[in-house]
């Protein structure tokens, strides 16, 4: 049986997906961004919507379009054991061995952590981790009940939230603009851009994307036709709310150097923000804001990574992977964190650009008909670059391979030096001789 989704489920998942986008660091970002770029705040927030916003929901689309249940099913388009590689090392780095830890971590720096001695710190993070990924763990052991956890009540209390500290900061600015810093004051746009991609959240679109396919299924529709429409209606809301609240949040920011003058960092920027406006309430008020936004984006995580385990390992219950994970993460969360973000960063680098040319490849596919030529010789080349920009984040840099790029690879010094090997290589493909039938799967 096949049901058309009704405009409030669709509603309702679109909500849901922005929440799972929308973590602390989502909202910390836009604001240093405003901060450094002043006067130019509306052409550099134009460039990180475009690719903060444009590349999750263009890799939400894709896998929507793809009509695979699974990223593991579709990344087998290029070969069993990259599909293997790449699949788990992208679930295991956005999830347990980094986002998901840091979702408890940052929640308690910002939330938690002003209001408690540097002699207790140790002791209240611990007991915090054990609460969060507690309730994590709790709001993620049946996810078919996510959207109605997330997309019902977590998601409007933390729009409600954002939406009275936006509103009241646009009502009542903070000043007017500043000139704009550094590399703004000429490329406004392009380091919009550049941060907007750096971001790195188009890796968790096919993981999202997953579990908004599966909730429209849950509501009844399963013909691939209206699994692409709800789901690219649901990417879209999803993506025009991200938009509104990047782009309030960066004026908010851009407004608030004539009072508080450049700050460090975007959570130092929201804080004083808070704070003048609602005086002591502002911590507890950005806090919940933080709070919600970091436990949206954890249980998504939670899910995401536990049902691919359970798919990978079917031996282990769903539950026990959950359990698990929030284990695992509540620890990592406490000791640890700052060496794996050195260990996370270079393999985020490394497989960042695959995960983008394997989207607009999804998109194409029909098109070249789905030879796998297309697929080995693109991601391969973009692999030989994109290694070196991970190695060169870690203490295993390359210097001479690395200057070489610099010399030969066009937007190689801004992390964008991969675009032209990949579009080389997908046109090789397209010449190669084929040794078996195009497919269409």
């Amino acid at each position: 049986m096949n049901k058309t989704i009704s405009t409030k489920d669709t509603v309702i998942i679109g909500l849901m997906l922005f929440a799972l986008f929308f973590g602390a660091g989502n909202l910390v970002f836009p604001v240093m961004l405003g901060q450094s770029a002043g006067t130019e705040v509306w052409l550099a927030n134009l460039g990180f919507l475009l690719t903060g916003v444009g590349l999750p929901l263009l890799g939400v689309i894709a896998f929507s379009f793809s009509g695979k249940p699974d990223l593991l099913s579709l990344t087998q388009r290029v070969h069993p054991l990259f599909a293997l590689v790449f699949t788990t090392t992208l679930y295991l780095t956005i999830g347990p061995l980094f986002a998901m830890p840091r979702t408890g971590s940052v929640s308690y720096e910002i939330g938690i952590k002003p209001y408690i001695s540097d002699q207790s710190s140790a002791a209240a993070l611990l007991i915090f981790t054990v609460l969060f990924f507690g309730l994590t763990c709790f709001l993620s052991l049946n996810p078919s009940k996510m959207i109605d956890i997330v997309g019902k009540l977590l998601t409007p209390l933390l729009i409600a939230f954002i939406a009275i500290l936006s509103a009241v900061a646009l009502l009542y600015p903070l000043g007017m603009p500043q000139a704009a810093q550094g590399e703004y004051v000429t490329d406004a746009l392009f380091i919009g851009f550049q941060e907007g991609y750096l971001t790195m959240d188009a890796l968790a679109a096919f993981v999202f994307g997953i579990i908004v396919i599966n909730a429209i299924k849950d509501k009844g529709a399963h013909s691939k036709k209206h699994l692409l429409l709800t789901g690219v209606k649901s990417a879209l809301l999803a993506a025009a709310v991200l938009a509104v609240i990047y782009s309030a949040l960066a004026y908010i920011g851009a407004a608030s150097v004539e009072q508080f003058g450049y700050l460090s960092n975007g959570g130092e920027a929201l804080a004083l923000i808070s704070q003048h406006y609602f005086g002591v309430y502002g911590g507890v008020f950005l806090g919940i804001i933080v709070l919600l936004a970091c436990l949206t984006t954890s249980i998504g995580l939670t899910t995401a990574c536990s049902s691919y385990l359970h798919k990978l390992m079917p031996r282990v219950s769903y539950k026990s992977y959950a359990v698990l994970l929030s284990i695992v993460s509540a620890l990592l969360a406490n000791v640890g964190l700052n060496e794996l973000i050195q260990i996370s960063v270079p393999v985020l680098t490394t497989i960042y650009p695959l995960a983008i040319v394997l989207m607009f490849l999804t998109f194409v596919h029909p098109l070249f008909k789905g030879k796998k030529q297309v697929y080995w010789f693109s991601l391969s080349l973009t692999f030989l670059v994109s290694l070196i920009e991970g190695l060169s984040a870690s203490r295993l840099k390359i210097a001479s391979i690395h200057e070489l790029y610099i010399d030969i690879l066009p937007l190689y010094d801004v992390g964008l030096g991969w675009i032209i090997p990949a579009a080389i290589g997908a046109m090789l493909g397209l010449i190669w001789p084929s040794t078996k039938r195009p497919t269409q799967i």
